[in-house]
């Protein structure tokens, strides 16, 4: 019964989503207010319904119902309640109705929060939310229902894909399409407002919230899926420009570009053409993503579904979306106004430098992640573009935006002194020039390259700093009245230097751990060592640990430093009886920012010794740290008030109170 309250709560949901997207639209047309407000009920209901559903699926899995087709593909009694619970979006049809929660979530959100919107436009945004979520519920009723039937119900369900059973995959797709999906309120308000023809400071001022609040989910969410690759895959490394990780990436540093733009069109009331292009764009990456996740144009470790007839529903949605938004864009942009003039030394010239190497390197990666399927589709040739392209396209397109990130608030509006952000950035060129000289030092002046990437990264992370130095004057009004300044600055100028002092900290972590880390693989049997960074690490025993739903192989190592026991650590081989599949349990130990990695190969042929990978990775933690900083620091510009949806109405309001 339960079941069928979910399926019918899914399809009740359509019904609602189709009068969303026509009654406010239609009303703002005609001016009318009532017509208009249908927008919140019904954004507010489909958000209750889809809930609705959404829990009736996790009920099915939590109560191991295996009349439920989905349950019985993807679960099994004997799994932890944890993974029942993520077994709900662990699989192709249980995520797209996450992922349409999330996104009639947002539609809630703006229906609940957004009173002080003008009331067309917030009728618009409303509609064309609704416009995505009923493509996406049509997708999922007539193509990937959850909620369809088996008669008779099994006994026991084939469980989880032993890869996606662990913490990380709890966290990391809410995260993610919380990110992905939040970029479509964005999309919403720049279609809107294309509708509307009122493109404005006090647009940019509405989205940036919606924008920031996406970005920061997106952040967490490519944070917390390179780490769970890192540990689960057992292959010890943080990124390999898999199509998938670059399907998140893409929307990422356009949702980055899009930020730092409608900075500029709030404060200067400029680039507004290219922000709301932007707009566009950065949702599209993100539909572009869920079309490589789902249509079996590519196999990866992330992809969801190989079935070809979903991924002709998509592209059909994507080519909709997309092409209508930019045939709409092209027909509207004439009309637009351009905005406000500035130097191209300014603080407004400085963002648009940002936007421009972070579209271009977002191309460049959608480029090198698209250009071998379409040559498969063209020519049926199958080549790989893998870390080298990228490596070598990406990061020089990076290391001029990375030096000029310091001098951007540094600068002033309109006209900007780049001599003078020069001379307040000494400290942070002496930084790097001591970072730089202090590697080359350490390794003998062979690795000139690293030496420098050093130097960029306490370049950033001195530079960060800079700006709140400054803004405190402690030189010149002293360390209490500095203070003092200081606390008084807006929340947002904190967010700015958390942000960008997370992306030094991120860059350290890189360069150190690809400059100097070192690898061993060897095949030991208990009682043999191996030597790595000055470590010894002893094979001790090896022994059988059965879990609840896998049958585990754990090695058990002990780690010397001088003969003094430093820690003791296991890893392990899982076997999963069900989907007779093994997964590899990395051993892990940290020690501060460092961290050592062992993981198990193959057993030798006589049984009697396994292949061991072992990893000295320094300052590896920094990597994920820095995107920790850099979500903070959204959490900081999030909690100014300036940038608080309807924040300068609700001031104005209480003004007006005031004097009556």
């Amino acid at each position: 019964m339960i079941v069928e309250i979910g399926h019918f709560a899914l399809v009740l949901s359509l019904s609602v989503a189709l009068v969303q997207s026509v009654l406010p639209m239609f009303g703002a047309m005609r001016g009318d207010q009532r017509l208009m407000e249908t927008g919140t009920i019904a954004a507010t209901g489909c958000f209750v319904l889809i809930a609705i559903a959404f829990s009736a699926l996790m009920t099915s899995y939590v109560t191991s119902d295996f009349s439920v087709l989905n349950v019985f593909e993807n679960s099994n009694s004997k799994q932890p309640l944890l993974y029942k619970f993520t077994s709900t979006w662990g699989n192709h049809e249980g995520s797209m109705l996450l992922w349409v929660l999330i996104l009639a979530f947002f539609g809630a959100l703006v229906a609940l929060f957004g009173r002080d919107l003008p009331a067309t436009l917030k009728a618009n945004v409303l509609s064309v939310q609704a416009w995505i979520l009923t493509a996406f519920l049509l997708f999922i009723l007539l193509t990937s229902n959850p909620f369809q039937r088996l008669d008779p119900a099994p006994m026991e369900g084939q469980d989880l894909n032993p890869i996606l059973q662990d913490i990380g995959l709890a966290i990391h797709p809410p995260m993610l399409y919380l990110g992905y999906v939040g970029f479509s309120i964005a999309f919403s308000f720049a279609i809107a407002a294309l509708i509307d023809g009122r493109i404005d400071a006090a647009w940019a001022r509405w989205v940036r919230p919606w924008t920031l609040i996406a970005w920061i989910f997106l952040t967490l969410g490519i944070s917390m899926g390179s780490y769970w690759a890192y540990y689960e895959l057992g292959w010890g490394g943080w990124w390999f420009w898999d199509p998938v990780e670059n399907a998140s990436f893409m929307p990422w540093l356009a949702g980055t570009a899009l930020l730092h733009s409608a900075l500029v069109m709030e404060k200067r009331s400029a680039l507004k053409i290219w922000t709301i292009l932007l707009a566009i764009l950065t949702f599209s990456l993100s539909l572009l993503g869920t079309f490589l996740v789902r249509s079996g144009v590519l196999t990866s470790v992330h992809a969801f579904a190989t079935d070809p007839t979903r991924g002709v529903f998509i592209l059909a949605i994507l080519c909709f979306f997309i092409g209508g938004a930019l045939v709409l864009f092209a027909i509207r942009a004439s009309a637009l106004e351009g905005g406000g003039l500035f130097a191209p030394i300014s603080r407004e010239g400085a963002l648009v430098f940002n936007n421009l190497f972070l579209t271009t390197a977002a191309a460049t990666v959608l480029v090198g992640t698209l250009y071998p399927l379409l040559l498969e589709v063209l020519t049926g040739e199958k080549i790989s573009v893998g870390a080298p392209f990228f490596d070598l396209t990406f990061g020089p397109i990076m290391v001029p935006l990375l030096f000029a990130v310091p001098f951007g608030p540094l600068l002033g509006w309109k006209r900007g002194d780049l001599l003078g952000a020069a001379q307040r950035l000494y400290f942070a060129a002496c930084c790097a020039l001591a970072a730089l000289i202090g590697i080359l030092a350490y390794t003998g002046g062979t690795r000139i390259l690293t030496a420098f990437g050093f130097g960029l990264a306490f370049w950033l992370l001195a530079g960060s700093l800079t700006d709140l130095f400054s803004r405190a004057a402690f030189l010149k009004k002293g360390w209490r009245t500095g203070l003092a300044r200081l606390l008084g600055l807006p929340r947002s100028a904190f967010g700015t230097t958390l942000a960008h002092f997370g992306l030094g900290v991120t860059l350290l972590g890189i360069v150190s751990v690809s400059s100097f880390q070192e690898e061993v693989i060897t095949t030991m049997a208990p009682g043999n060592s191996a030597e790595i960074a000055g470590y010894t690490l002893t094979f001790d025993r090896i022994a059988q640990r059965p879990g609840p739903n896998f049958e585990a192989q754990a090695a058990h190592f002990s780690v010397r430093r001088g003969g003094v026991v430093m820690t003791e650590m296991d890893s392990a081989k899982r076997f999963f009886p069900v989907r007779q599949m093994t997964t590899t349990e990395s051993g892990i130990w940290t020690h501060g920012f460092s961290q050592l990695y062992v993981s198990l190969g193959d057993p030798s042929a006589d049984k009697q010794s396994i292949v061991v990978r072992i990893w000295w990775k320094p300052l590896v933690t920094l990597i994920w740290i820095g995107t920790v900083f850099m979500a903070v620091g959204g959490v900081f510009s999030l909690a100014d008030r300036r940038l608080r949806v309807g924040a300068p109405m609700r001031g104005h309001r209480k003004a007006a109170l005031a004097e009556a």
